[in-house]
């Protein structure tokens, strides 16, 4: 199983291979040889390589051959179906991109999804519906786990893991990180009126606190532009293209080739589409305070969209 704290540090990794798929294998040959109870000398001699190999395979860094893998996985007796799920993710290293099947919640897919982050130098993201994952409090990331059919066990894990990836945007190893963010992520009230206050409220504070965040809200009305078909994010990195990641249903894809600028060309012309910082500001603030009313049985005015 993924292990977080295990990979996770709230620093980013400058260097290496941001591959997902490359950083997810490493990730997974790491975890099977902590639970087999084997250390790194002890793997190494077993299949004839050195400590410093294997060290740099599990951290991304070089990309073990298929026979390679295998023969670890043959060392620490994994057998199963965690060995072809590895064996799968050593098969495809050389592609430009990937698809990780399953919810975000999904090992390979979070670990996909945390590779990048690691990665990042900065983010530009575009989500039309929801508040993204780095800007939740733990209550209405629980709500949309919970939506999402998950038992409320990991659904509390998940919400965890959410908020413990929040250095990419706050402290000092923080990247710079923009938000363009539809309108209608801030009027859908996921948990209910009262958790979507907190939540509209705590995203107004980052806004005003955080140096590397830029939150930019998109009205609804500025219809027309591509990033209608769906939500996406772009992470630049040191070393190598850009990554574009898409969040579906029941999968995660990462695409790493020179289709990652009609990406960044969509996020310019939503942007063009969108209030100002002040104005985004603004509308966060007095949607909060509109939740917040009805969450004590009052029936205030639907808060609309000003221009400064």
């Amino acid at each position: 199983m993924f292990a977080f704290g295990d990979t996770y540090k709230g620093g980013h990794a400058r260097h290496g291979h941001a591959h997902p798929r490359i950083r997810t294998l490493g990730t997974a040959l790491r975890e099977a040889r902590i639970d087999a109870r084997f250390g790194l000398r002890e793997l190494s001699r077993r299949i004839g390589t050195n400590p410093a190999l294997v060290s740099n395979w599990e951290l991304g860094q070089r990309i073990p051959a298929l026979e390679d893998v295998a023969g670890i996985l043959g060392a620490l007796g994994i057998v199963g179906e965690e060995k072809q799920r590895i064996l799968q993710l050593a098969r495809g290293t050389a592609e430009p991109g990937w698809v990780a099947r399953g919810k975000q919640s999904d090992p390979d897919h979070l670990g996909g999804l945390l590779a990048c982050e690691r990665a990042a130098t900065s983010v530009v993201e575009w989500q039309p519906l929801v508040v993204p994952g780095l800007l939740q409090i733990p209550d209405y990331a629980r709500a949309l786990f919970l939506g999402d059919g998950l038992p409320l066990k990991d659904a509390e894990r998940q919400a965890e893991i959410r908020m413990m990836r929040r250095p990419l945007i706050v402290g000092p190893g923080a990247v710079p990180c923009e938000v363009l963010l539809g309108e209608a992520a801030v009027r859908n009230p996921v948990g209910g009126p009262a958790t979507m206050a907190r939540q509209l409220r705590f995203l107004a504070d980052l806004m005003a606190t955080s140096a590397k965040l830029t939150v930019r809200v998109v009205p609804a009305y500025s219809g027309g532009h591509s990033g209608l078909a769906g939500r996406f994010c772009v992470y630049s990195v040191e070393i190598g293209d850009p990554i574009v990641y898409f969040e579906h249903q029941h999968a995660g894809a990462f695409l790493l080739d020179e289709g990652v600028d009609t990406y960044r060309g969509i996020a310019e012309r939503i942007r063009a589409m969108s209030l100002n910082c002040r104005e985004s500001a603004a509308f966060v603030q007095n949607t909060a305070h509109y939740f917040r009313e009805i969450s004590q049985g009052n029936d205030p005015d639907e808060p609309r969209i000003t221009f400064s």
